[in-house]
């Protein structure tokens, strides 16, 4: 597939699109010019999606079959086999509903960060040859994790709805942690991104954080079996607020705290900012760095 190229004459993108304002980090022009090179990012999307299965006999086809035996694999283990009680909870399911909730919620959080940390390194090829604004690659870690995630859950629902697990109504209440999540995420993945175009560390550095990062969170077992050590830690990581979000949601069928996002929803403000910031202020030697 040939990658969509927008216009690139001169009166087709502004120059505020291609270099930030001094006025600002984020100028109107920019933002108009991300809007009209929607086809670019929309283009983008998809060449990533099908690349993943160029040659692939199966096609699109395992991107169903690897969540789908993933769920029935926790299932068959955690229900038939190991049978961990969950407290309050008289169901078989309610454990693989617990493990698979929590971990579709961190996969959202580790593939978008992974993604947006290397958005500047992993399309220099795009930067250097096709004139575009630097802030359609943000949008493009976006929608394609969504995109990913959103036919996992589709996956995960289905499994809910014919187990007799399915929590109803309230599951749009997974809206407002999801969208904290992914400001969260991306602020964040920005910020490390444009810092990994000059320290290509980085990148591999938050390999391993990501992965202390995901044990030092109830995903496998519950808050309670913490010691008291590792519950300190709880009150600063600000994913754990969406994950028991998610908890309430699949497993009680009840609405998340609302209250409990407010501090994930307030760092997610200020790493946005930084994200932003630091690519204003080192927008120009991005590109020559690369």
């Amino acid at each position: 597939m040939e990658p969509y190229q927008a216009p690139m004459d001169k009166n087709s993108i502004s120059d505020k699109a291609l270099k930030p304002a001094a006025g600002g980090i984020i100028s109107l022009g920019m933002l108009k010019d991300v809007w009209a090179f929607r086809g670019f990012v929309i283009s983008s999307v998809k060449r990533e999606f099908h690349s993943r299965f160029v040659n692939a006999r199966l096609g699109i086809l395992w991107l169903v079959l690897q969540p789908l035996a993933m769920i029935l694999i926790y299932t068959l283990i955690f229900s038939e086999l190991m049978k961990p009680s969950l407290p309050g909870k008289a169901s078989k399911f309610a454990y693989s509903i617990y493990l698979c909730s929590g971990l579709l919620t961190w996969s959202l959080f580790s593939n978008l960060l992974n993604r947006s940390i290397g958005i500047f390194v992993h399309n220099a090829h795009l930067l250097k040859k096709i004139h575009f604004p630097k802030l359609c690659l943000p949008l493009v870690a976006i929608f394609s994790s969504l995109v990913d995630f959103a036919i996992i859950m589709a996956i995960f629902v289905g499994f809910l709805l014919l187990t007799g697990e399915f929590p109803g109504v309230v599951i749009i209440g997974c809206v407002p942690p999801l969208a904290v999540l992914i400001a969260l995420t991306v602020g964040l993945g920005v910020f490390l991104g444009v810092i990994n175009v000059f320290y290509r560390d980085v990148e591999q550095t938050m390999g391993i954080v990501l992965q202390f990062w995901f044990w030092l969170t109830p995903i496998v077992y519950f808050d309670m079996s913490l010691p008291q050590i590792a519950k300190s830690f709880l009150a600063v990581n600000p994913i754990w607020p969406v994950i028991n979000a998610m908890h309430r949601i699949f497993v009680e069928g009840a609405y998340p705290i609302w209250r409990t996002l407010i501090y994930p929803c307030v760092l997610s403000l200020i790493v946005v900012f930084l994200g932003m910031f630091s690519f204003w202020r080192l927008h120009g030697e991005i590109v020559d760095e690369l």
